[in-house]
């Protein structure tokens, strides 16, 4: 979908997604900020929050979720009307939440946005691109992360269409973690954690995901 039907889909209903973060990424990322190392702040001190990247992050829900679980978020979405609506959910959080909160819209697919680094932590929920967009957003993901930061992928798996419930029908867009974990190559600096199929209950039949949580090494 391109930003102009996305911002047509926001703006149908108050919040298209709901405004609970997804149940995946609290499991994988719940108590991430006080295990991962943060490198030190331009004074040389180490930062006061770990820093995140919400990659498509829509309407904020998973953004505004880790800014109220200690971290320092940044949010990326093409549609306007996504970014807009997070800003007016966290208008309804204290001050010091908001401020932990910065919010950008730009193309994912543009080698210019500017996303900035390092992060040691990196979403890429559920944005479904073609496969050579997808492995080369990824890859420059990968490339984000400070020594010790993990990288999390969840989207529709391959298998959904016929087997699971919802999301996008299109094959060219959807991916295994086995896609994943090709995508990401053996060059990329990270070590796989984690790499599965998964089932998320939904209001019909369980959808299935794809999911790979990865971690950048530690320079030797």
């Amino acid at each position: 979908m391109k930003a102009a039907e996305w911002d047509a889909r926001y703006v149908q209903s108050e919040l298209v997604w709901g405004a609970p973060p997804n149940s995946t990424v609290v499991e994988y990322v719940h108590g991430l900020d006080r295990r991962v190392p943060r490198l030190p702040g331009p004074d040389g001190q180490t930062p006061e929050l770990p820093r995140a990247l919400d990659l498509a992050c829509g309407e904020g829900r998973n953004a505004l979720w880790l800014a109220t679980h200690g971290w320092q978020v940044h949010g990326i979405d093409f549609s306007q009307v996504g970014i807009d609506k997070g800003r007016t959910v966290a208008t309804r959080l204290s001050r010091s939440i908001r401020e932990r909160i910065t919010w950008q819209c730009a193309d994912l697919t543009d080698s210019e946005a500017d996303f900035d680094g390092p992060r040691e932590l990196v979403l890429m929920v559920f944005l479904h691109l073609p496969a050579a967009e997808r492995r080369a957003l990824l890859r420059r993901a990968a490339g984000l992360l400070a020594p010790g930061g993990v990288l999390l992928v969840l989207g529709h798996h391959s298998d959904n269409p016929a087997q699971g419930f919802g999301g996008p029908q299109d094959p060219g867009i959807l991916f295994t973690s086995e896609d994943v974990v090709a995508d990401l190559g053996a060059d990329s600096g990270v070590e796989i954690d984690t790499a599965r199929r998964i089932s998320r209950p939904t209001e019909g039949r369980d959808a299935i995901d794809a999911l790979v949580v990865a971690t950048k090494s530690a320079p030797e």
